[in-house]
């Protein structure tokens, strides 16, 4: 579904990705797991074309992506869930759902189609509150914002960057559980997280990155199990 080959992404003079390669297949969550600072978010930013890598392939179903600007990557089927919700505050709820959404007759063959009524069953806080502006939310609900957000542009696969942050322990529970049930949709995901056990719980498989490498890779079951790298890289 989703490859990057070889990929190198610079701020400035600072070289972050270092030559990074893996790929999300079909219809499985992957989780990029690793401390702050580790490249991260770069990735997620490499993939939707918000800090396109100066060398290296990203390719999704076989076609290159990179260099794209992010409004077109959107297109080709890739949703973005950022990092710190990024609700537009000066828009309803309704609003925030509508502005990005593409019209879901044009989804693939088999691939659930998302629209307001759809998002609004998966949330159903939101359709309680839907003339209220985003910020009005609390986080766990913005979050839930967040992700509607980008299921309304129709994606394949969906990209999210640290999910659980800021968020009380039983909403981070709502949020894996609500993971699970996407990629029972069919979605491919790749989750940036920070807590350890969320990304464990949701994810079909596991990478560990580190200085914008990728230095671990296994199933969730083999991390769990492998202190030494849970001390070494995630500091758990």
């Amino acid at each position: 579904m989703l490859k990057l080959e070889d990929v190198h992404t610079y701020y400035g003079y600072s070289h972050i990705l270092q030559g990074l390669s893996f790929s999300v297949p079909k219809g499985k969550c992957v989780a990029l797991l690793g401390r702050n600072g580790a490249g991260k978010t770069t990735t997620i930013h490499s993939i939707a074309g918000l800090t396109p890598p100066r060398t290296g392939r990203i390719s999704y179903l076989d076609k290159p992506i990179s260099g794209l600007p992010p409004y077109k990557i959107a297109r080709h089927g890739i949703g973005l869930v950022p990092q710190g919700r990024r609700i537009f505050p000066s828009l309803t709820i309704r609003e925030n759902l509508t502005v990005p959404a593409k019209d879901s007759r044009q989804t693939e063959a088999g691939q659930k189609k998302w629209d307001l009524e759809a998002v609004f069953e998966l949330f159903p806080v939101l359709k309680e509150r839907e003339q209220n502006m985003g910020t009005q939310l609390s986080g766990g609900q913005q979050q839930m914002l967040a992700i509607g957000r980008a299921l309304m542009t129709n994606p394949q696969c969906i990209l999210m960057d640290e999910p659980s942050e800021g968020l009380a322990p039983v909403i981070i529970e709502q949020v894996g559980e609500i993971i699970t049930r996407l990629k029972d949709t069919g979605l491919s995901i790749l989750l940036v997280e920070q807590n350890f056990y969320l990304a464990c719980g949701a994810a079909d498989h596991v990478l560990v990155m580190s200085k914008g490498q990728i230095v671990w890779q296994g199933s969730p079951t083999e991390l769990l199990a492998n202190e030494e790298i849970q001390h070494q890289y995630l500091g758990v």
